[in-house]
């Protein structure tokens, strides 16, 4: 039996050229495209519109960088200790992202997507919130985080939140899953008693899914765009370091909490 041959609709290189989801990298692309328009591209096969191209831009721009973060620290020591492996400090400060940090916003946008699924496009206000109350309940009967809603930091709101609904509205990715979270919102002041402002997560979730892309693409654009950060950080680290600083800390309270010797 014949084994299957590896093949991928990505790409392929020759002696003489590189070719790139069937168009010629250095004729086709190079110097036309920019790199979100590259990226997108190399992902879905077809060159973005402006307005899909713009909104990604927003939400790399978004996840660039929250400074000194578990993703910014992690990159660092790993700099600290190995600075000849930049590499090794951006892989570092991205294996974090999962369901604490960072990598939410695909829990986030795949929990939308699944709650808002037999939503119609326009939905009224009652239909709304007994959908945001059935996936709060769902949730909570699974034991599963609900995604989107309330920081550590902003207490009182996520500044980035405002900005990024607006520039859905403008760009024209502001649609039933967006209205869900914010009615995911609503639910738990009217029913709880809890303010619980939307995150980052929450709206970057809400736009990827009413941009109507996979929430996998959710991660990696938060991936992308902290790799952007993490280089920053690292330029930083090796003008200017504080991992040693960082790692003192956890000496000296290391040191607190050795009891004293008898």
């Amino acid at each position: 039996m014949q084994d299957k041959p590896l093949k991928t609709e990505i790409g392929y290189t020759t002696p003489e050229a590189i070719t790139v989801r069937g168009k010629n990298l250095t004729d086709d692309l190079l110097g036309k495209l920019d790199f979100v328009e590259m990226m997108l591209f190399t992902i879905f096969g077809k060159i973005p519109n402006d307005n899909e191209k713009k909104m990604v831009n927003h939400i790399l721009v978004t996840a660039c960088d929250h400074g000194l973060t578990p993703s910014a620290m992690s990159a660092r020591l790993t700099y600290l200790g190995a600075p000849e492996a930049p590499q090794a400090a951006i892989a570092a400060g991205l294996l974090g992202a999962g369901s604490v940090f960072l990598g939410t916003t695909q829990n986030c946008a795949q929990m939308l997507a699944s709650a808002a699924k037999d939503l119609p496009d326009a939905p009224d206000r009652d239909t709304l919130m007994q959908c945001a109350r059935q996936l709060i309940q769902t949730s909570r009967d699974k034991n599963q985080a609900i995604y989107g809603i309330g920081h550590p930091i902003h207490i009182n709101g996520d500044p980035r939140v405002p900005v990024l609904e607006q520039l859905s509205k403008e760009l024209g990715y502001y649609g039933k899953h967006w209205q869900l979270m914010q009615t995911v919102q609503e639910v738990f002041f009217l029913d709880r008693n809890k303010k619980l402002p939307i995150n980052a997560v929450g709206a970057v979730g809400a736009i990827i899914c009413d941009m109507g892309l996979d929430p996998m693409i959710a991660r990696g654009l938060m991936l992308v765009g902290r790799a952007g950060g993490l280089v920053a950080h690292l330029y930083e680290e090796k003008h200017n370091s504080i991992g040693q600083q960082i790692w003192d800390l956890v000496l000296a309270q290391d040191k607190r909490n050795i009891a004293p010797s008898r």
